[in-house]
């Protein structure tokens, strides 16, 4: 029994397209190479912090970056630690006493503290504070005396640097 033209042609088509049919994985290996190069270069120079809407962060000229730490988050209206609600600014400027009692309490929970520490080690712990630009200095100086208070011996405020550092003699006084 011989085959139709109709089959013949077909199986003809096939037997030669079938060479073109490999899926073609060199541009997708580029564009992957591509994308983790990218993703390597940036990921070594962003510190992640969390950042609510409400928070304009100042500006700074310094080089370092901040290590991990504790992060305080005070927006123009309440005060967050590691992104839970403490406390409202109102409350805080209301409250007369030096210290700020509810962000102590949960600056000293178990979880943030972590292992026994030697006095050496607290000295050594860090807390970020990431405060808008707006807020009263009061209110900022009141919540470092009571990072300090809870044994956190390094406070760092975060700050975003500006463009063009100013480098040390570059205006000299005429």
């Amino acid at each position: 029994m011989s085959m139709s033209n109709r089959a013949q042609r077909m199986a003809q088509h096939h037997l030669r397209n079938r060479a073109d049919a490999q899926l073609n994985l060199i541009p997708l290996i580029d564009i992957l190479s591509v994308m983790v190069a990218f993703l390597l270069v940036y990921s070594t120079e962003v510190e992640v912090i969390q950042n609510a809407k409400g928070i304009e962060i100042p500006q700074s000229i310094a080089q370092t970056a901040p290590k991990q730490s504790v992060v305080v988050m005070i927006t123009r209206t309440d005060l967050f630690v590691q992104g839970e609600f403490i406390t409202t600014i109102a409350a805080i400027r209301a409250d007369r006493s030096p210290l700020v009692a509810p962000l102590r309490a949960a600056l000293k929970r178990p979880l943030l503290v972590g292992k026994e520490m030697t006095e050496r080690d607290l000295a050594q712990r860090e807390i970020t504070i990431m405060a808008d630009k707006a807020l009263p200095y009061e209110v900022l100086k009141r919540v470092m005396a009571t990072c300090t208070d809870a044994d956190y011996g390094r406070i760092s405020l975060a700050v975003i640097q500006k463009e063009k550092p100013v480098t040390v003699g570059q205006f000299k006084p005429v």
